[in-house]
């Protein structure tokens, strides 16, 4: 962790990378805003490789197989946990890490995904997460969430999802895993995070803030997280994300003998997981309100 410190009044921002040890476009990012000689020009800025020991075992001839060591880092934040008995080595690292993530009061996760799916924005429940991931501007489709079943994220710990603060956070998922255009994603985000919390000095960002026009944003309202339930899961065809299913009660996939139906129509499936596991998220069910 590397915190820069402006000297001058304004909220600490926290860009954070590798909470998942295969997902390298969050770590690229940070290194461009070190070569790049980023200062904040206000505030506090926390650069952050959060799952260290994960990423030291990446291996490029198994890539997936260093997402965590013992269990999901960003399945770990619930206070129960923290607080209780259960060891694990991703839960020792975020007691570790659990007294700066307090102090923050912006927070951007980056990651990426398994599949080659559009980027997406989740912003939690609060409106103030919507609020910032508009404000960020990129990428187009914003997702309000609740997470998943299986264990709270990092963006949605304490004051994060508490509507009575003022503090945020967001999850960016860039792209696929490794892919270049996930990187480019990564900096661009970062990047309009950092801007629109007013903190690049004029002349950083008339140099590297990114000059393209965006679409106008769109949110996702999930309205269901597919929990597996059996060992036996499995979707009716390979789909990748942000398919668009027109009818309500079209089936998607079985789990055991359940069948797994859209709610309504013009369902979008956000991120149907490859990871088909019990108690884990096979995907999400959203529509579009905005």
């Amino acid at each position: 962790m590397t915190t820069l410190d402006s000297g001058r009044p304004g909220p600490h921002a926290m860009v954070n990378a590798i909470t998942h040890g295969n997902e390298l476009c969050g770590a690229l990012a940070i290194e461009f805003l070190d070569q790049t000689g980023f200062k904040p020009v206000r505030g506090r800025v926390t650069l952050g490789f959060t799952n260290v020991a994960a990423f030291d075992n990446f291996d490029p001839a198994q890539p997936n197989a260093s997402r965590f060591i013992d269990e999901d880092f960003n399945r770990v934040w619930d206070i129960e946990a923290l607080d209780g008995t259960r060891r694990s080595a991703e839960l020792a690292r975020a007691r570790e890490i659990r007294p700066l993530i307090d102090r923050v009061d912006y927070l951007l996760d980056i990651h990426s995904m398994q599949h080659a799916t559009p980027p997406l924005m989740l912003a939690g429940m609060q409106d103030k997460g919507v609020a910032l991931a508009l404000r960020v501007g990129e990428p187009e489709f914003i997702v309000r969430d609740q997470g998943h079943a299986a264990g709270r994220r990092m963006r949605d710990y304490a004051a994060f999802d508490d509507p009575a603060s003022l503090k945020a956070a967001l999850l960016v998922e860039c792209g696929q895993h490794w892919a270049s255009s996930s990187f480019t994603v990564a900096r661009d985000v970062t990047l309009r995070f950092l801007a629109c919390l007013d903190l690049l000095e004029p002349g950083y960002a008339a140099q590297h803030m990114p000059k393209a026009t965006l679409p106008k944003p769109r949110v996702i309202e999930v309205t269901e997280a597919v929990t597996i339930e059996t060992n036996s899961f499995s979707f009716v065809e390979p789909f990748e994300g942000q398919e668009i299913i027109a009818k309500a009660g079209t089936v998607i996939g079985h789990d055991g003998g359940r069948e797994i139906r859209t709610p309504y129509d013009e369902c979008v499936l956000i991120m149907p997981s490859r990871r088909l596991a019990k108690g884990q998220t096979a995907v999400r069910l959203g529509r579009f309100v905005a």
